[in-house]
């Protein structure tokens, strides 16, 4: 319980994990952007390169890892047809 002269030091400890869970979340939006970036951008590949995406593979795009989904990209730029 915080008081007199320990309100200070709760508010320090307050405010340094309130900074600590908003740059948890500011990373953890970064990454679901990158993520869903990218997941786009390998759509529009496959729509170029191969025409129209169905929809499950559009499931599985939406739903993947970001590691699965470079692998995916590198595979759909080097693919031949």
């Amino acid at each position: 319980m915080c008081i007199g002269s320990n309100v200070s030091f709760c508010s320090d400890k307050l405010e340094g994990w309130a900074k600590a869970y908003i740059a948890e979340g500011e990373i953890k939006g970064k990454q679901e952007g990158r993520q869903e970036g990218e997941a786009l951008a390998l759509q529009k590949l496959l729509a170029k390169r191969f025409g129209v995406t169905p929809v499950e593979i559009t499931a599985q795009i939406a739903n993947a890892s970001l590691e699965q989904i470079e692998q995916w990209f590198d595979t759909a730029i080097d693919a031949s047809f």
